[in-house]
């Protein structure tokens, strides 16, 4: 097989940015849940509901995942027949509840439901990237490595957190990993199909939600009615919303096997 400039770049770049990850995560000693991570600004009652926008805000995604549920399922999307896109709309559906749950009554038990479905939903989108831009075959062979790996990442945190020993190391790893891996594979590969610039979206919206979850207090205290932590739900449903939309306009460029 043979590789453009751009494609054996990738390798090296990709290659580099792994052994760079893996030694900066490892390199820091095991990093326990940090018990103010559950302290949100926005603690407000609403119709006997509990820290009532941080659950109902999650309702997007329940929306977003059962619609792309509903196009694939269908076939009614480009070379979206394979379980990844399936597995990956079902866990932002399920974030919705996952997240829901959480947030009536935040504690790292109540956080593991809220981390399974958002982990093993981005380990298959990880797979499909991989699929579509690098190789059919690697990305369905990735696809069960992947998402157990990140199951495993939330599991194995959690067991930690129950004797008083937990490590983020592994999930932080399993979650940041893609973030930094996917632009590169959307810069120096190609994919067959057109309407690239959804997971690019999608990427600028995760960073916007990561920063509302940073500035949940700031964000609340400047607007008054709504919290960060709301407001990134929001946009990271948005953000695969866009994902979705350009799924449903891409066509074929190229035969894809």
């Amino acid at each position: 097989m043979e590789y453009n400039k751009g494609e054996k770049f990738g390798y090296v770049l990709i290659g580099v940015i792994l052994v760079m990850i893996c030694a900066a995560v490892f390199s820091q000693p095991p990093i326990a849940q940090d018990i103010r991570y559950h302290d949100f600004a926005d603690t407000r009652e609403m119709w006997g509901i509990p820290n009532f926008w941080n659950v109902v805000s999650n309702c997007f995604f329940l929306i977003v995942g059962a619609r792309g549920l509903y196009r694939v399922g269908k076939k009614r999307i480009a070379g979206t027949s394979g379980p990844a896109y399936l597995i990956f709309f079902t866990g932002i559906a399920l974030v919705a509840f996952g997240s829901g749950y959480y947030h009536l009554s935040p504690d790292n038990l109540s956080l593991v439901w809220d981390r399974l479905p958002m982990t093993f939903g981005f380990m298959a989108l990880f797979s499909i990237i991989i699929s579509e831009y690098v190789s059919p075959k690697v990305g369905r062979m990735m696809l069960l490595p992947l998402v157990l790996a990140g199951i495993a990442s939330v599991v194995y945190w959690y067991l930690g957190e129950t004797t008083g020993e937990g490590d983020l190391r592994f999930y932080a790893l399993i979650q940041f990993s893609p973030v930094a891996l996917i632009p590169v594979i959307l810069l120096c590969f190609k994919s067959p199909y057109s309407g690239s610039y959804g997971y690019w979206w999608l990427i600028i919206a995760y960073v916007t939600a990561k920063l509302c979850e940073h500035y949940d207090a700031e964000i609340f205290n400047l607007l008054g009615v709504i919290s960060g932590h709301s407001i990134k739900h929001v946009v990271a449903a948005l953000g695969v919303y866009v994902l979705l939309s350009a799924y449903e306009k891409r066509v074929t460029n190229a035969k894809h096997v």
